[in-house]
Formats: C-alpha cells, structure tokens, sequence
C-alpha cells in the first residue's frame, strides 16, 4: 500500500476504485484479499484513515464464517418484550452478534498492504463515467484518478423521495457495572415497554458483552429526531425500567446514530461502471435499519466477481417483493393503522425467530414471506396495500408533486461521553 500526496495534480490509473472507506469498503477489501484476487490496480479514495472504534454493528446470520474471529459478542437467545409478554427465543441456526468497528479496519489495512492498494487521501466530487473508464475528481475538480470499475459507499439520499419517509434513530450507553449485573448468556432484542411516540415506534434493547459490561441503547423509528436531552432522558428511563442502579454504573462511551427508513429508490448502479455499495446501493433494510448483512453479502460478491474476471456487480441488496413488502409495512405503521410493538410482537409469537430473523434479512423463500404476511393482521395490511398501489399510480402520473427529501443522510458512531462520531454505515 501506498499513500499518494492529495496536491499531486495526476490522475491515477486503477482497475478497480473504492470512493469511501467505511464498513462497506473495509469489508469488500477483507474479501479481495481473502479471495486471493491478483494483478488487479486497487485505490481507496477517502480523507479519513478510518481506525479504531467509530461505530457497532449488530446483525444475525450464521455462525462458523470470516467474522467470528472479530465479534465482541454474540447470543444463540434473545428476547423480545412487549407491554403484555416476554418472549425468550432461540434463534438456533443462527445467532444474533455484535461487531465493532476497530478488528475490521484493521483487517482493511492488512487486506490494503496485502492486495498494494494506492489510498488517496483527499475528497471525492464528480465522478464521470464514460462507459470504458470512470474519472473521479476531488470536490475543487482536480482528477483524482481514472479507474475501470468504481464501487461507492459514500452515503446518499434516495434517487427520488419515498412515499414514507421515517428514520431509525438512537442513542446508546456503553455502561460498565461495578459488579455483575448483565447476563451474557442473552441479548434483549427490542424491549417495547419504552413510552411510545405519538408518531412511530419506540424500543430499547441490551447487548452485554460480559457480565459488567454492555450496550444498553434507545431507538425510535419515526419521522423526526429528537434533542440530545430527549435521547438521554429516554435512556436513563430505560435504564431504570431494567432495574438497572445509575449509581453502580459508567457510562464509558456514547453511540449515536441516523439511518433512513423510507420506500423511495436507492439507486444501486447509476451508470455503467460505477456500483453503489452501502446504504446509497440499497443495504438499508426499509422495515429495520438493519445494513451490515447485506454489506457483507455485497462484499463476498463483489470479491468473487473480480477473483473470476467478472465485473464488480452484487446482485440487488433485497428481493424486490421485500421492497414492496417493507413500503407496505411502512405506510402501515405511519397511517396508524397497526400499532408498532403488537405488530412487531406478533411476528415473533406466529413465526420461529429465525423465520422473521431470514425475513429481515432477505433470505426468505415465497413460501416463508407469505407465512409472515399471514401472521400480521390482515385488515389494516389489506388497507395499507390499496393505500400504497394508489400512491404509485399517482407518483406515476404528477411525481413532481412529491416534496424534497430532507432528512439528513446515514450517519452511526460511538465515541467517549458527549462526543459524537459519525460514519456511513450499520
């Protein structure tokens, strides 16, 4: 690996570039190198180094792959809480795990020094592809470098506003407990006896690492953010719903995060050579938030496609019958017609967890999908179903009438107390 100075005016010449270097970028450069690929010219273009602990992700799949070496934690059990049940679930096959960022930058940094990539530290602005080459140029218009395929992850909005535009957004407490307090054994999934917004769903959840230490964290998923003082008051009652003492606790770090939850398009291949990874290609679960699966499944292909000589080209994050499913889910939820946590709560009490786990994924057959449209009820999905086919007849006929999109772009991190660091992915 090599760092190219961010004055020199000279393009330089790739096969293969990657704008950002967040998650999606780490983990595409951990697959190349561990698919082997050679004589391929690769150049990261990003301002940040990317290196430490900047963001957690949490995510299910199945155990024994490349990750487990680097997983803080992960749980074969989870529960899922509503105001009137508790439900201990047994995700067997899967597992539910925690990643942090710092073991994945630095597997990217060996994969760099490993495959010789060229990192260039500087900006990335326009990006013109002309269908044999993409010509990337830093935000004052310098050329940057001219590259055979380009992979971008830097976040982006969608291509056109959606018909629901809601967020998921959180805040949580890295705690360390002065005795044992947290059982190890068992994550809490969503934990639904948090104050409901008037707008939306709210939820907390527990990821404990040991027995003294864990993640303990707020979300909402709703239109609009709230203020810092909101989102920690939110937290310290949820603190104390656990029976959790503050006086026997530290809070050593604080995450905070924005991810898009919205039907509108997130377009994965804007022109011929250049591919969008990440959120802006469409990882972002609508229904969830949830990204980092599908970011891992973007990675292994691509590595695949370049180690067989075959563009860098993943196959679309989500069934589309999932999109449709999740905008259905979406107008659902923001009509009012269905109510967040009994919605969410009869998905697991009608299906095996790992059934809904796979459905959120993406990973459901037919078969599957339409076992969990029969858990959830079927008046008001019926109702949100019309409601969403007649906006995609009206969207079709005046789509100018929609409004801009104005929520801000993906952003999650962690960092110490009253700091707020920011990234692209989850």
């Amino acid at each position: 690996m090599w760092q190219r100075d961010r004055m020199d005016s000279s393009p330089v010449d790739v096969d293969l570039a990657l704008v950002g270097g967040g998650g999606a970028a780490s983990l595409v450069l951990a697959a190349l190198a561990r698919h082997r690929v050679r004589d391929v010219r690769i150049a990261v273009v990003d301002p940040v180094h990317r290196r430490g602990q900047d963001r957690t992700w949490a995510f299910w799949g199945q155990p024994s792959n490349d990750l487990d070496e680097l997983l803080s934690a992960s749980w074969s059990r989870v529960e899922v809480v509503t105001p009137d049940a508790q439900r201990a679930l047994d995700l067997t096959p899967l597992r539910y795990a925690m990643l942090r960022s710092g073991p994945i930058y630095a597997r990217a940094a060996e994969a760099e020094r490993h495959l010789g990539v060229t990192r260039i530290g500087a900006a990335a602005g326009r990006v013109d592809d002309d269908g044999d080459r993409v010509l990337v140029r830093a935000v004052d218009g310098r050329p940057l470098l001219r590259a055979r395929w380009l992979l971008d992850s830097r976040p982006r909005p969608p291509h056109r506003p959606g018909r629901t535009n809601w967020l998921q957004h959180f805040r949580g407490w890295w705690l360390t407990a002065d005795r044992p307090v947290f059982d190890p054994a068992r994550a809490v999934l969503m934990d639904f006896r948090t104050p409901q917004p008037a707008r939306g769903v709210s939820f907390g959840y527990v990821l404990p690492v040991d027995s003294r230490y864990a993640l303990v964290e707020y979300t909402e998923f709703s239109p609009d953010l709230l203020t810092a003082a909101a989102y920690d008051a939110a937290l310290a009652g949820y603190r104390d719903l656990l029976g959790l003492d503050a006086a026997r606790l530290t809070v050593t770090e604080v995450e905070n995060g924005v991810i898009p939850m919205t039907d509108g398009p997130f377009v994965a291949r804007p022109s011929p050579r250049v591919v969008r990874l990440g959120t802006g290609g469409g990882a972002t679960r609508p229904s969830t938030g949830f990204t980092f699966s599908a970011m891992h499944r973007q990675a292994e292909q691509v590595a695949r496609a370049v180690a067989a000589g075959r563009p860098p080209v993943p196959a679309p994050a989500y069934p589309g019958r999932h999109r449709w499913m999740d905008a259905v889910a979406l107008r659902a939820l923001d009509s009012g017609l269905v109510n967040g946590p009994e919605f969410f709560g009869r998905l697991f009490d009608r299906n095996p967890a790992s059934r809904v786990l796979r459905f959120l994924d993406g990973d459901t057959s037919l078969a599957e999908d339409l076992a969990v449209m029969r858990s959830t009820r079927l008046r008001p999905m019926v109702t949100a179903t019309v409601a969403d086919a007649a906006a995609r007849v009206r969207d079709r006929s005046a789509p100018s009438r929609r409004p801009a999109w104005t929520v801000p772009p993906p952003v999650v991190g962690s960092g110490p107390p009253g700091v707020e660091r920011s990234g692209s992915d989850r």
